[in-house]
């Protein structure tokens, strides 16, 4: 009797302790995960360069189509070295990439999107195949506590505005 009460108490505090586990993963900011992810690296340094950290840590809904290390690397250097120069080019090449709501690849309709900066982004969507501009998603739905992030192949550069 007593090794089977003894056997319960202790499965009963293992249960109790995984219940406390149970909460899952904290899900963390757009922000947070871009400097968390190692190939948005560039990325994140250039949102932090561009002052837009904490919007992409505020509520959202934000849907960010994240260029890669590797789609910065295919940048022509003058390109990135002359973003780097100009705060405000840099912020309205950055916000091009980032859509006001949360829209995952499922959900994407082909046609155009308004963005942060306010130009539109032209989206397709065949079967699960994802593009944007004349990037392509290279991995859909990366999920954030205030939105959704897609990484892509390409640095989208908005239309010159007259």
């Amino acid at each position: 009797m007593f090794h089977r009460r003894t056997a319960f108490i202790a499965l009963a505090l293992a249960a109790a302790a995984l219940a406390g586990c149970a909460t899952g993963p904290r899900s963390v900011s757009i922000a947070d995960t871009l400097a968390a992810t190692p190939s948005l690296s560039t990325l994140n340094g250039l949102v932090a360069q561009a002052g837009l950290t904490d919007t992409l840590k505020g509520s959202g809904p934000y849907t960010v189509f994240a260029p890669t290390n590797d789609a910065f690397k295919a940048l022509p250097a003058k390109t990135l070295d002359e973003l780097g120069k100009d705060p405000a080019r840099l912020k309205a090449v950055l916000s091009y990439h980032v859509l006001p709501a949360k829209v995952l690849a499922a959900d994407v309709k082909t046609g155009a999107a308004k963005t942060v900066n306010g130009a539109n982004l032209g989206l397709g969507r065949a079967g699960t195949f994802v593009t944007v501009d004349n990037a392509i998603v290279q991995t859909a739905d990366i999920s954030a506590s205030n939105g959704v992030i897609h990484t892509v192949d390409q640095v989208l550069i908005p239309p010159v505005r007259r």
